[in-house]
């Protein structure tokens, strides 16, 4: 007489979840190696810095790269062998520079945090605004990632992946103790390599052996590149692959700063990339409150940062010109401000100013979120082509 089980669907339910969260990580690894991946990388940097363009090539799409619309998205996705399910890749990429910021919480969140590679971008022929770029967006990126990681240890939840978030580093790891390893990884890319190799010697020595230490300190992969070279385009392309698809990580490595730089994260050290280059100044009457200060005031001593104007008005933004709507409110603003004028002349009271200026500010506001309301109506996430 056959054996009747009495188990229900939830006893065999639980028993499978307890055997899953007893099995080793190679185990995990094991069985993963069979099923398709899903990995996250997010792409942001300097405003019209080439972010666009390394994206086109990594999906090996030659088309002519459009101006980024806030934050767009696309995905990849690879075989890894024949008749093989295709893992995939989604692709984030924030526009504006530094302006748009904020919009970080749309890519990083809690299902995906897991997968995440973060690549950022920073143009080599603008070295004015390099150290502001880099710390605005990286600050963000982190900022959301311990948000998201916080808000997982008050629910309570298990790990939604195998990578670990916030990463550790191996004990191996060239000065480990001394840094602070970005908590997802990291790929810093200066582009525009082919403007970068006509500056003065000492300016690109600067700007070399700074880039090393950020890229050393933050435990992130440094490559340089152009455009206008398809051998330098294939090396950022198995970086970015490395990331996307879980490629073997690249081991080229170019530390000449008349060359394009190659450095796969723990492949450089502090001995190797020495102390910061100044001619002009004793370090030690910087006053840095720690080793990355003390790189960024000998940076900004070499190239002083710009000064940023800040737009008061956002509908006067010409990153959000619109003719036909600008004139209509044109139109408006001006019958608003008579007609306010109008009736405080009636009335016989002098005009508050500020009081019209804050209604200003505030109806531009509601202004710039029509204009991007209606854009997006037009061009809803800009998708572009997925590779098969």
């Amino acid at each position: 007489m056959k054996k009747i089980h009495s188990d229900t669907l939830w006893d065999i339910a639980a028993a499978e979840v307890r055997s899953r969260e007893s099995r080793t990580d190679e185990e995990d690894a094991e069985e993963d190696a069979h099923f398709p991946t899903q990995r996250t990388v997010f792409f942001m940097g300097s405003k019209a810095g080439g972010k666009t363009t390394i994206l086109l090539r990594f999906l090996d799409r030659d088309e002519t790269a459009k101006p980024t619309l806030a934050l767009e998205y696309t995905f990849g996705r690879r075989a890894r062998g024949h008749n093989t399910p295709k893992d995939i890749a989604h692709l984030w990429e924030l526009g504006g520079g530094i302006s748009l910021s904020d919009l970080v919480q749309i890519p990083i969140t809690a299902d995906n945090v897991s997968s995440l590679s973060v690549v950022l971008v920073l143009d080599l022929s603008k070295p004015n605004v390099l150290w502001e770029t880099m710390e605005r967006l990286l600050d963000s990126a982190r900022s959301q990632v311990e948000k998201v990681c916080a808000s997982h240890q008050k629910t309570g939840e298990s790990r939604s992946g195998k990578q670990r978030v916030p990463r550790v580093l191996h004990k191996d790891y060239p000065d480990r103790e001394l840094i602070s390893p970005f908590p997802v990884p990291l790929l810093i890319v200066g582009s525009k390599f082919d403007i970068f190799q006509d500056f003065d010697s000492e300016k690109r020595k600067v700007i070399c052996k700074t880039l090393r230490f950020i890229a050393h300190f933050y435990g992130a992969s440094l490559i340089f590149t152009s455009s206008k070279s398809e051998a330098i385009i294939s090396k950022s392309r198995s970086f970015v692959n490395q990331l996307a698809f879980g490629t073997e990580r690249p081991k080229s490595i170019s530390t000449d700063p008349s060359k394009p730089l190659a450095i796969p994260a723990g492949f450089d050290s502090l001995s190797q990339i020495g102390p910061p280059v100044t001619s002009d100044v004793d370090i030690g009457t910087l006053h840095a409150k720690n080793p990355l200060d003390l790189w960024k005031k000998v940076f900004e001593r070499v190239f002083p940062p710009e000064e940023r104007k800040e737009l008061k008005d956002p509908a006067k933004d010409p990153q959000y010109s619109e003719p036909l709507i600008d004139s209509i409110r044109a139109q408006k603003d001006q019958s608003r401000y008579t007609g306010v004028m109008l009736k405080v002349t009636l009335q016989g009271k002098t005009t508050n100013r500020s009081h019209t200026e804050s209604c200003r500010r505030a109806h531009s506001t509601l202004y710039i979120h029509i204009k991007r309301s209606i854009r997006e109506q037009v061009t809803v996430c800009s998708f572009i082509n997925p590779v098969y």
